[in-house]
């Protein structure tokens, strides 16, 4: 069962992916998702945004979709995120997605200007992630690398550490 730091953590996703606001996420909270994405960075890229987050749809409804209604509640992600600890290679392959998605510049590393539209993209509003990203970036170099990424990405999707830099990645939690 998840923890009350992971129900916060997921409902927080849940909820900013969740476009429509129906408390259920659809392949069309995805798209919307993509287009957001697209327009804070500009032309070009919604193509390959919209590539990354339908895949990561793909996944998340074959694993989520428990009563195949082809649309995921909160609670059947968090039946997921029950087993993640137990497979880590699932939450590594989504890493690997996100990565790319975030990593405009195809440099291989995700700058603090590329995490910040990715949370504003998230988030659908502008956002300050000053002091959050520097908390992410273990070995201080100013930027994210695949590797550093992969292991936040564990962390939050995972993970039951509040102090861990990991429960960060999509920003600062909100209080309950």
């Amino acid at each position: 069962m998840a923890s009350d730091l992971q129900r916060r953590k997921i409902s927080g996703v849940f909820a900013a992916m969740d476009g429509d606001g129906d408390g259920f996420l659809q392949e069309q909270d995805f798209q919307a998702l993509a287009e957001r994405w697209a327009r804070l960075r500009g032309p070009g890229d919604e193509r390959r945004l919209t590539g990354i987050m339908l895949s990561w749809w793909s996944t998340l409804l074959a694993a989520s979709d428990l009563d195949r209604d082809d649309k995921v509640s909160l609670d059947e992600v968090l039946l997921v995120v029950d087993k993640l600890p137990d497979t880590p290679e699932a939450v590594t392959a989504t890493a690997d997605a996100m990565f790319e998605a975030i990593d405009e510049n195809e440099d291989g590393l995700i700058s603090a200007a590329e995490y910040r539209r990715m949370i504003e993209a998230w988030s659908g509003r502008p956002t300050d992630t000053d002091t959050t990203f520097p908390l992410l970036d273990s070995d201080g170099d100013g930027m994210l690398s695949r590797t550093e990424f992969a292991a936040l990405w564990l962390e939050f999707w995972a993970g039951d550490d509040a102090g861990a830099p990991g429960t960060l990645v999509f920003g600062p939690l909100a209080v309950s």
